[in-house]
């Protein structure tokens, strides 16, 4: 029975037409990762309730800290997708074994160091992230507990880009999904008075009891030997030339990332000197939790896309890889403006569901209009991003990774609220889409040649 059920995975990556296969693992990938932004929106909801807009900028400074352990989850588990699903492609079980195995020991090592460390320097790393005297003691309290959760979150990561590899969706989105709903049941046991009135202390630690849960539920499925991909301590084999590999392919999703994080650390230093300074974090640290949201629908399509491409690439089906190229490009663009035209139309409820203070709901509104202005942008860029990595040209999927909030946004973000005040923020996204769209399109046929030579010389090398 088992076997069959690994037979049918491995007919929709082989043979199943690419659309179909694609939004057939695209469908579950981005519920789950809508239940996970569950994670944030609820924490933000619940936070609101508090009536404080002390405690909405505390968890406001702390989503640059949030973007760069999420970057480096994503550096392991990009990597098992996509170098597990090139394997399976080419018929190398053996070697997906290894990968995810040798991924999911070394992701745990990485979720112990970045707990100590993050602890030990929470302080100075808050300050650094725009946390004021009058935010810092909360925004302490709720960073504590995430980093307690990257004991859970870069292992149950890797596993979940693995099931996705192998196409095993449906426990990659119980296992996501049954986290994001504990997590909404225990937000108002752990915050309120009525339970253990813990406020934004609470609020982290019911995310990251239900984080433990989502790996829990994982490591069930792949130490049962319900996978295609068999987890076992005899396959971990830990080299240079492997971590090389397994990096080289997971950096440029992981910049992507950190950029975000630096980008938002930038507007929140740049927000400082501006008058309701505070207000304008806090009305900020909303935007970007529904940006999120945007983001994981996104993110949700190309996890579709992503073990579909690799497996063709991995078994030399240029036509296949091309074919889902495109459909990739197109349902990454609709999907964009379709989130901007929600985002745009409701800007201002959508702020109203977490904060009632007029200030904040005006400078919130403006913010998120204005962060998906050209919200395409980030379609675009991304899907291509995905698509260098698949093919293994990890510099270009770097490069791309690095220009929309890095290369594009910063120079504008440092320039602009200097010269045009809180205005100047609203226009530095936009700014940086623009350009980012121009650049995309001058790479779209370089990347198309790239992709073809690369399976030629891996027909030519066997």
């Amino acid at each position: 029975m088992e076997n069959n059920k690994n037979l049918e995975k491995e007919s929709l990556l082989a043979t199943m037409k690419p659309a179909k296969a694609i939004t057939r693992l695209a469908i579950p990938a981005t519920l789950a990762l809508l239940a996970k932004a569950v994670y944030n929106i609820v924490d933000t909801a619940c936070i609101g309730m508090l009536h404080s807009d002390t405690a909405l900028a505390a968890v406001g400074v702390t989503l640059p800290l949030l973007l760069i352990m999420v970057s480096i989850e994503n550096i392991f588990a990009a990597g098992a997708a996509v170098l597990a699903g090139r394997q399976l492609g080419a018929q190398d079980k053996e070697g997906a074994n290894r990968t995810v195995t040798t991924i999911l020991g070394f992701s745990i090592a990485v979720g112990i160091g970045l707990c100590v460390l993050g602890i030990l320097f929470i302080k100075p790393l808050l300050r650094a992230f725009g946390a004021s005297d009058s935010v810092l003691p909360q925004a302490k309290d709720y960073a504590f507990w995430m980093f307690i959760a990257a004991l859970f979150n870069l292992p149950a990561q890797s596993l979940n880009c693995a099931a996705r590899a192998e196409s095993s969706v449906k426990i990659s989105s119980i296992a996501v999904i049954v986290g994001a709903t504990l997590n909404v049941v225990l937000d108002p046991v752990f915050m309120f008075s009525w339970g253990f009135n813990m406020g934004v202390e609470g609020a982290s630690l019911a995310t990251t009891i239900s984080q433990c849960v989502t790996f829990v539920i994982l490591m069930w499925f792949y130490l049962g030997g319900r996978s295609i991909i068999k987890v076992n301590p005899r396959y971990f084999k830990l080299s240079g030339k492997f971590l090389w590999a397994v990096v080289s392919i997971g950096i440029p999703t992981a910049i992507i990332q950190i950029c975000l994080a630096v980008a938002t650390s930038l507007t929140n230093i740049a927000a400082k000197p501006l008058p309701d300074s505070d207000l304008i974090i806090a009305a900020y640290g909303v935007v970007q939790r529904l940006i999120l949201i945007g983001c994981y629908v996104v993110m949700g399509f190309m996890q579709g896309y992503q073990p579909v491409a690799s497996y063709a690439f991995g078994a030399k089906n240029e036509d296949r890889f091309h074919e889902s190229v495109r459909f990739a490009l197109k349902g990454a663009l609709l999907l964009t403006v379709l989130v901007a035209g929600v985002y745009i139309a409701l800007a201002k409820p959508l702020i109203l569901l977490f904060n009632q203070n007029p200030a904040v709901v005006e400078f919130g509104r403006w913010l998120l209009i204005s962060q998906v202005a050209i919200y395409p942008a980030f379609g675009l860029c991304y899907m291509m991003t995905i698509t260098f990595q698949t093919i293994g040209s990890s510099k270009m999927g770097i490069f791309l990774s690095l220009i929309r909030q890095g290369l594009f946004y910063v120079p504008f973000i440092l320039v602009l609220p200097k010269l045009m005040g809180v205005t100047g923020i609203y226009l530095s996204q936009p700014a940086a889409d623009i350009i980012t769209i121009l650049v995309c399109v001058f790479l779209a046929k370089p990347m198309k040649k790239m992709a073809s030579a690369n399976m030629g010389m891996s027909r030519s090398d066997q």
